[in-house]
């Protein structure tokens, strides 16, 4: 006797899989306009800088002095960097900090403004961070 359902067919070695949540009929897979991470923009500005100069990974990170799995994993958005390695990442790119979150918040802006949402009543021409 077998334990699988009937119109249910598998391989020997293919698993079925069975989700703990599963997801209610018509739900989309993420929310629709999700802002990004941080961690998201700031390793996309990197990448986009690093192949805009046309290096490798090995070069950027042998110059940052960071290993170049951990740079790749920065710059997919993986890993949320330090301030040091995002310094470092940035200075090995020619790139000041302030450049870099420069380039990450203006991503956000333009993002943020794609997606149709209202701005504050107070325009900010900077970035205005909380502790």
């Amino acid at each position: 006797m077998s334990n699988q359902a009937p119109n249910q067919q598998t391989t020997p070695n293919e698993a079925r899989v069975i989700p703990l949540r599963p997801q209610p009929a018509g739900a989309p897979a993420r929310p629709a306009g999700k802002e990004p991470l941080w961690r998201d923009l700031v390793g996309d500005v990197l990448r986009r800088e690093r192949l805009a100069q046309e290096r490798t990974l090995k070069d950027v990170a042998d110059a940052a002095r960071i290993s170049m799995p951990y740079l790749s994993e920065v710059e997919r958005g993986r890993k949320e960097a330090s301030s040091e390695v995002l310094a470092a990442a940035a200075h090995a790119l020619g790139l000041g900090l302030g450049d870099l979150l420069a380039r990450a918040h203006s991503d956000l802006t333009r993002h943020t403004h794609a997606r149709g949402r209202a701005s504050s009543s107070t325009p900010h021409n900077g970035l205005c961070l909380a502790a």
